[in-house]
Order: C-alpha cells, then structure tokens, then sequence
C-alpha cells in the first residue's frame, strides 16, 4: 500500500503486467492444443487441394511415380494448354462464368427485394408466404426434376443457357437470409426517408442495399459456390458443348481422356480457381455476413 497525497486516502499499486496469478493465464496451454488441433486439420483438408495443383504440373510419368512427389521434379504448363486444345474446355468456362453471373446477379436482386417488402411492408398474407418460401426449402430438388424438365422442354430451353439457369434464378433460401437480416434494420430509419420526400426506388438502393452489403456478399458466395458446381441439372438439359457447365465438361472429359491424369487435374485447377478468387477477395464480407445471419427475425 501506498499512500495518496492529494486525498490522504491509499491506493493499491497497479498489478504487474505478466504476473502468474492474472486470469487467463492458465488456459494458454489449452489455446495451444485447440492452435494445434485446428491446424492439422486445415492441413488434412488442404492436402488433396495440395496434390490437386502439384499434379496439374507435373508430366504423366511423375504423376504415376511411386512414391508420389509433392514438388514437381519437371514443372510443365503444358497440361493446361491440352486440357484447352484437345478438348472444348473454354466453352464450358465461359459458360460457367456466364451462367453464374447471370444466377448471382438475379438472386441478389429478388432476395433483396422480397425480403424488403416481407421484412417492411405490411403486404397482406405476408406471414403465409413466407413460411411457403420456408417450406419450399425442405422439397428436395430430385423431386422437382421432373416438372423443370417439362417446363424446359415446353419452353425449348434443352441445350440452352438459359435451360440451365432458370430452376436457379429465384433462391428461397436466399429471400429468407436478406428478410431476417433487413428485419434489423430500424424502421424508424426508412419512415425518416419517406418523411423527407424520398421515393421507394431511393430508399432501397441508397439505403437498404447499403446496409446489407455484408448479407449480400454472403449470399453472392453462397450462390456463386453453389451454382458453379451443380451437375445433376446441367448435365440433364445440356446435350452438347454450346450450353455445357465445367462440372459437365469435366466429367466429359474423364470419360475421353480418363488414363491423362495429369490433364484432368490440371482441368480441375481451372474449375475451382475462380471459387478460390471469389473467396479471396470478398472473405471480410464473407465472415462478416456468416457471423450476422443468426439475427432476430
């Protein structure tokens, strides 16, 4: 104790910083198995990626080489430039691409404006229809195969874009996610706006959409992953290269080329390296959006 001469009253002196009595301090060791835990198994997760990208880059007698080598001896880009040659692998990207594109642009804009007006405007039967978008969730997709096919077949979608797109264009999943995260938002905020004049088309682009933007760029990676790797509907209404997706494309390609190992890894480098950009540069918005999705609603 020491005493205070401005008051006379004493003071206790400051704990040293690093003393081993200060809380939190025995829980290192257990912080550092969890450390240890959770790397190894990011590295068991990694390790087909791994083999993936160092196949893609050696030449087939590596690549059968007993035992295997993680670092190419011989490094070669040729494979990737037969995956392009021998076979139509740039349609199926650029189809991929252009369809994805197409189905994120389309679910941000409709899951953003359903779930505006479910989560603010007073629409008659609003609870019912959202509960049948939620009930829509839980029909899975082998059973709704068939009525798609009909409809793709009535309106001559069969080996089209837009045939492969279409059951997807419209997410309920994603109608749900922006209604419970626009929930949260103040509606005193949006009566404000009306009050100052501002129209409905400017209060959903200059305010709503700003405020979901951490939503928005979760469910853009949600609906980016989730169409560029689909492959039971593209492979049902595409019959040729003109509207084949990568997925298709590759399992096309194993068929014809299934002994060129090195090849077929070097094509699935190509399919998932988007993904891996997409991830890379949206992943703050991305964590920001997935620690946000459990709001009240």
């Amino acid at each position: 104790m020491r005493p205070d001469v401005s008051c006379g009253m004493t003071v206790k002196a400051p704990a040293r910083a690093g003393l081993p009595h200060l809380k939190g301090r025995p829980l290192a060791p257990l912080q550092l198995l969890i450390y240890i835990v959770l790397l190894a198994g990011a590295v068991w997760t990694l390790l087909p990626l791994a083999w993936m990208v160092s196949a893609s880059l050696k030449p087939l007698s590596e690549v059968m080489r007993i035992p295997p080598t993680w670092i190419p001896l011989q490094p070669t880009l040729d494979n990737f430039r037969q995956v392009f040659v021998q076979f139509p692998f740039g349609r199926y990207l650029l189809n991929s691409v252009i369809v994805a594109a197409v189905v994120v642009a389309s679910v941000l804009l409709t899951s953003s404006l359903a779930g505006y007006s479910l989560a603010k405007f007073n629409v008659p039967g609003r609870t019912f229809i959202f509960f049948l978008l939620l009930s829509s969730l839980m029909v899975p997709f082998q059973t709704r195969m068939i009525p798609l096919y009909r409809m793709a077949v009535a309106f001559r979608l069969i080996d089209t874009r837009l045939g492969v797109m279409f059951p997807w264009l419209i997410d309920a999943f994603g109608i749900f996610l922006m209604r419970q995260f626009i929930a949260t938002i103040p509606t005193e905020l949006i009566e404000a706006a009306r009050i100052d004049g501002a129209s409905e088309p400017f209060i959903f682009v200059r305010i709503i959409l700003p405020l979901t933007k951490q939503a928005l760029s979760a469910l853009a990676i949600f609906t980016l992953t989730a169409n560029w790797e689909e492959f039971l509907w593209p492979l049902i209404v595409s019959t040729s290269a003109a509207s084949r997706t990568l997925p298709v494309g590759l399992q096309s390609f194993a068929e014809q080329y299934g002994t060129n190992i090195h090849w077929q890894m070097a094509g699935s480098v190509v399919a998932v390296a988007p993904l891996i950009i997409a991830f890379l540069v949206l992943q703050r918005q991305f964590v920001e959006g997935i620690a946000m999705t459990g709001l009240k609603g």
